[in-house]
């Protein structure tokens, strides 16, 4: 029988967004309205949100779950609080594009929203972030993915509900 033992795992969310990621839906951002790209990071996601033409974008390190910026929320939050990060936004009541795995879908928090007219939109390829450990990039790290994300997307009046990128 095999088993998985070890005292030695260390958990990190530390995982950037490669500018393709937002490049990808460049058509579905609104370019017109304040974005608060609201988990900081390397600081990289705000620049690439700023080059591809949001007139302004929010994008310092501050804390999420404290504060309430910009007209629409536009990030990647760490997986490990995706039900606190649905719990505040559903507080907010304001416009988002979230990039989470596919998997959250059938969670029970993310339920409440069926109600709220959640759209998404499935990227043509998975998305690989960037991992960072103590910011840096691990010495032989991989930019594989193993999973699937979506971008899960509140009050963005997409077109159609679930839109498949090509």
């Amino acid at each position: 029988m095999a088993t998985f033992n070890t005292h030695s795992f260390i958990k990190h969310d530390d995982y950037m967004t490669p500018k393709h990621a937002w490049t990808d839906i460049n058509q579905y951002i609104p370019k017109d309205k304040v974005v608060w790209e609201a988990f900081y990071g390397d600081g990289k996601s705000g620049k690439y949100l700023k080059e591809l033409g949001c007139k302004e974008v929010i994008h310092e390190a501050i804390d999420f779950f404290e504060e309430d910026r910009g007209e629409i929320i536009i990030t990647n939050p760490p997986f490990s609080l995706s039900k606190e990060v649905m719990n505040r936004l559903y507080d907010l009541d304001k416009p988002f594009i979230l990039i989470f795995p596919s998997s959250k879908i059938n969670t029970q928090y993310f339920r409440k929203w069926k109600h709220k007219g959640i759209q998404i939109i499935i990227p043509k390829k998975r998305i690989h972030f960037e991992k960072k450990v103590n910011g840096e990039t691990p010495k032989n790290w991989k930019n594989a993915c193993n999973f699937d994300c979506f971008y899960y997307c509140y009050k963005m009046n997409l077109p159609r509900d679930i839109i498949w990128l090509d």
